[in-house]
């Protein structure tokens, strides 16, 4: 082999949701915060490119960055690369980290339980991972506050008319419409359907809701649509199904979306603080989920929301590229990329930046 660079690569899924760890290749990225690098990451796209676009990767996943922490309170960082761009937080991919951190030995694994915190762009994570002979069961996951911005709000959406959302910040901005509302149950024989759906509801939400965190104006814009549903309320068993560029539903319940969700359930009254819900996906993969405290976050009422779930690890790889390969960072093609993503063919996308 003739590759002048390598980035090494731990293969993961969380509930379904693919969030493949890079562990080698990067030694970091600039910046005094993870905020900052993250802003780095998205002004220079030529790692995320690298290894998200085919022939290395697809639309259906997520590479996180792994990175040293910023924070002193912090173990480790790390920055989700989606299809779309670079993001502050993800539930399932923080799932993903903390399993290979500890399976892989990075970070000492301790039976029955070991505690490490994760540093992100949208604030400090708390995993708490059951672990038994040298496995990783199940990991629990402390957000930092989650919030309801909009309740109840009426959306004026082409060829559907008016529509009832909610819209909550878990990690990033949530619109919530509801299922049953417009029609439909959640389900795998639907999800086309929910994708175009979501596209043309999300689209009118960002034109016509605005968004304002109270610490953080890069997060003021609404960057995903899920789809809520009660499957069994008494038995507090939901279902989410979160739409993601470039067009496609979450696999996992999503877990930025499940605290946003939670965020809102709680502001109406819906749910106790302490109480444990059931989250499923759209292939009734589980979360589980609840408010362990009530805080604020400036003028806002706001909730601390713990999310567990399952990952596993499916592979090691390396990803490289030969210097007479044609397709250096990749390229995408509206076929399965959708029409949300610029696409890249070489020849006609400048790169920048280096890793």
């Amino acid at each position: 082999m003739r590759w002048k660079k390598t980035v090494t690569v731990v293969g993961a899924h969380a509930e379904g949701e693919v969030g493949r760890v890079v562990t080698g290749g990067v030694l970091d990225i600039p910046g005094i915060s993870v905020l900052e690098k993250m802003h780095y990451l998205q002004a220079n796209d030529e790692l995320r490119q690298f290894v998200n676009n085919e022939p290395r990767g697809c639309a259906q996943m997520t590479t996180n960055l792994l990175l040293p922490p910023c924070n002193g309170e912090a173990d480790a960082a790390f920055i989700p690369m989606q299809a779309d761009g670079t993001h502050a937080m993800s539930g399932s991919n923080a799932m993903c980290v903390a399993t290979v951190l500890l399976e892989t030995g990075i970070l000492a694994m301790c039976e029955p339980e070991t505690t490490i915190v994760l540093d992100t762009a949208a604030g400090l994570v708390k995993a708490v991972a059951q672990c038994r002979n040298g496995r990783v069961e199940r990991v629990a996951l402390d957000f930092f506050p989650a919030f309801a911005e909009h309740l109840d709000a009426i959306v004026e959406v082409d060829g559907m008319g008016s529509i009832t959302v909610d819209v909550g910040f878990g990690g990033v901005y949530y619109v919530m419409p509801r299922a049953r509302e417009l029609g439909f149950r959640i389900g795998p024989d639907v999800a086309r359907e929910m994708v175009d759906l979501g596209a043309r509801i999300k689209r009118a939400a960002r034109e016509q809701l605005t968004v304002c965190h109270p610490e953080i104006s890069a997060f003021n814009s609404i960057e995903f649509l899920m789809f809520t549903d009660d499957v069994d309320p008494e038995g507090h068993v939901y279902r989410n199904a979160t739409i993601m560029p470039p067009g496609r539903v979450d696999r996992s319940p999503c877990g930025t979306g499940s605290a946003a969700r939670l965020a809102v359930m709680h502001e109406k009254g819906a749910i106790r603080e302490g109480q444990k819900l059931d989250m499923r996906s759209t292939i009734n993969s589980s979360f589980e989920a609840s408010v362990v405290a009530v805080t604020r976050l400036g003028t806002r009422n706001a909730v601390i929301p713990r999310l567990s779930g399952r990952a596993w690890i499916y592979a090691m790889m390396q990803l490289g590229a030969d210097p007479s390969d044609p397709y250096q960072s990749g390229y995408t093609m509206a076929d399965t990329w959708g029409t949300e993503i610029e696409h890249q063919i070489p020849g006609t996308q400048p790169t920048r930046g280096k890793f």
